[in-house]
Formats: C-alpha cells, sequence, structure tokens
C-alpha cells in the first residue's frame, strides 16, 4: 500500500487528486527554457490533477512560438483527454523529439485544452513555475511538474506502474 506524504501548509497532496482528472485554469507565471531561450513565459495556462500525479500545465498555443514546433507523426490516446498529437521543438542548434503534445480535439470535460500544448519538463533546460525551477516527474510518461507546494509519491518511476 502506498503511504502519501502528509502536506504541510500550502501545499497539495497528489493523492488528494481525483481520478478521473479534473482540470483547472491557472494563473502562476509558467517559463519554459530550451537551448538558453525562453520558449514560453504565461500566465494564462491549465493544470490538470490527477491520483498520483504532479500537475501537468498546459499553455495557450500562442505562448510558443509556432517557428520552434514541427507537427510529428507519434500520437497516443488518453482515456480522459482523447486523442493526443506531438511536436519536435527545435530552437537554434538543438532538437527535441515529441517534447510537446496536445489535444487538438479533446473530450468535452477538457474542451478548453483544446490545442493548448504540454511539455516533458526532463527534456527541456529548465520549466518554472513562478520563480521556483521545476523538478520532472520520474520516468518520461507522464510529464508532470512537480514543485516545492506538491507531495507525493509520485507514480512514474520503476515499480510505480501498478499505483
Amino acid at each position: 500500500m502506498v503511504q502519501p506524504i502528509i502536506p504541510g501548509p500550502g501545499q497539495e497532496s497528489v493523492w488528494d487528486y481525483p481520478r478521473p482528472p479534473r482540470l483547472e485554469p491557472s494563473s502562476r507565471r509558467i517559463r519554459v527554457v530550451f537551448n538558453g531561450v525562453t520558449i514560453a513565459d504565461t500566465t494564462q495556462t491549465y493544470r490538470v490533477l490527477e491520483t498520483s500525479h504532479p500537475p501537468v500545465y498546459y499553455l495557450p498555443p500562442e505562448a510558443v512560438p509556432s517557428q520552434y514546433l514541427t507537427l510529428t507523426q507519434r500520437s497516443t490516446f488518453c482515456e480522459w483527454k482523447g486523442m493526443a498529437q506531438y511536436y519536435t521543438l527545435t530552437v537554434g542548434d538543438r532538437t527535441a523529439e515529441d517534447v510537446f503534445w496536445s489535444y487538438p480535439t479533446p473530450t468535452e470535460q477538457f474542451s478548453q485544452i483544446a490545442h493548448y500544448l504540454a511539455v516533458y519538463p526532463s527534456r527541456m533546460d529548465a520549466c518554472y513555475v513562478d520563480e521556483e525551477q521545476v523538478q520532472p516527474q520520474p520516468g518520461d510518461f507522464y510529464g508532470g511538474w512537480i514543485t516545492s507546494d506538491i507531495v507525493g509519491p509520485f507514480k512514474g518511476s520503476m515499480g510505480t506502474w501498478g499505483w
């Protein structure tokens, strides 16, 4: 049995997040840095909250300049959000394949994030929530953003897939 960490003042436990996941707007400042360039800086995001997962932030499409993104052939299916499409990021001489994803036609519950972009923080130079650099969720499947106000344990690393 997983033993959730008890949150302190001002903290959230991922074990209090719902399943199916909840979508909520966020006005926290989200920044993404790749190859020394701030490629996104916005306060108009959504976050998806799901049991045992740190939040995943979805950025408005205009927050990431389109010249950096190339749509790829990769797609995945989420039982809650629908079919995702992926983008490769190229900034200067560096490329990260299939690092951004979006839901062009999400389910009704997630319609607000149509075309919004999520990113794997583990594959960026740095991602920030307000002024705090995030720690990536373990593994490279979920793309959650861990900050000091989020406690786990978190799904994603070896041995957690059965949670």
